[in-house]
Parts: C-alpha cells; sequence; structure tokens
C-alpha cells in the first residue's frame, strides 16, 4: 500500500505531465526513494494509482537500470564497466571491492550495507575508471582510494 506522503509526491509528479501514465518513472522514483527498491507488491499499487497494468509499469521498471525490483543495500555501488573504465583499471577496483566487501555484482554484503552492480556508463569517460555509490560520483578511482571511499557510507 502508497503511504500517504508517496501519494502526494506522485500526485505532484501526475500535475506536471499531460497524462496520468506519463509519471510512471517518477513514480517508481519516489517509491523507491522510500522502500530503496521496487516489490512486486509495491509495483501493483503505483500501477493501479496509476491506471496501469502491473505488466505494463513492470516494462518500464525493468527497463532502467536504476529501478531496483530486487532489494539492495543501504548503499548501491555501480561500478562503470565500459571499454574505458575497463582499460584505465576497472578490473583492479572491481577484484578490491569484491575481496573486501566479500561479494560480487548483483550481491549485497551481509550486513545490509552495500550492493555492487556493474553499469554500463557513468558518462564521465575522460576521467576513468569511475564508480557511483549512491548519488556520489569518484573519478579516476584507484584501489588504494576505496578504504577511504567506503568510510563515509558507514
Amino acid at each position: 500500500m502508497l503511504s500517504g506522503e508517496e501519494i502526494i509526491e506522485i500526485e505532484k509528479a501526475i500535475h506536471v505531465v499531460p497524462y496520468r501514465q506519463a509519471a510512471c518513472i517518477e513514480a517508481l522514483k519516489i517509491v523507491q526513494t522510500r522502500r530503496r527498491w521496487i516489490s512486486d507488491d509495491s509495483l501493483k499499487d503505483i500501477a493501479t494509482f496509476l491506471e496501469m497494468s502491473p505488466a505494463e509499469l513492470d516494462s518500464v521498471a525493468t527497463f532502467y537500470n536504476l529501478i531496483f525490483r530486487k532489494p539492495v543495500g543501504r548503499h548501491v555501488i555501480l561500478v562503470c564497466d565500459s571499454i574505458t573504465c575497463w582499460v584505465m583499471g576497472y578490473d583492479k577496483l572491481h577484484e578490491y571491492l569484491q575481496a573486501k566487501l566479500g561479494i560480487r555484482h548483483g550481491e549485497t554484503t551481509r550486513d545490509d550495507r552495500f550492493t555492487m552492480l556493474p553499469n554500463p556508463c557513468l558518462g564521465t569517460c575522460d576521467c576513468a575508471p569511475a564508480l557511483m555509490i549512491d548519488r556520489d560520483l569518484y573519478r579516476n578511482v584507484t584501489p588504494e582510494q576505496l578504504d577511504e571511499i567506503l568510510e563515509r557510507y558507514a
């Protein structure tokens, strides 16, 4: 069931688009901000509220890699795996994160602190390799910097 706050925010989003269903991405983002992911029940509730079928909304949700349809940790690490980041040291970052956190792509740490996901491009190829944690972009990242970066998300 959508919360009162979620409904108010979704209604605001509906008022700036030409028709109700056009607010679907914003509605997904609003709910995900509060719940960290979009469960099947949340998807059905949003779809009903927007007068869409769950299948229609799910096709939108699964198209975008930043709408999470499975539970994620408190912080999501997006590791850029573009060709530029590969050439500039992606493999060292990825290996270090796997060893440090004890997880692979798509997994969440046991303490629910981090989920690590691949991302095809973070749009900062001139400063590769790069990663993003939540909304924070880190560029020219080296394995030596990762401990300090991760500590910011205790």
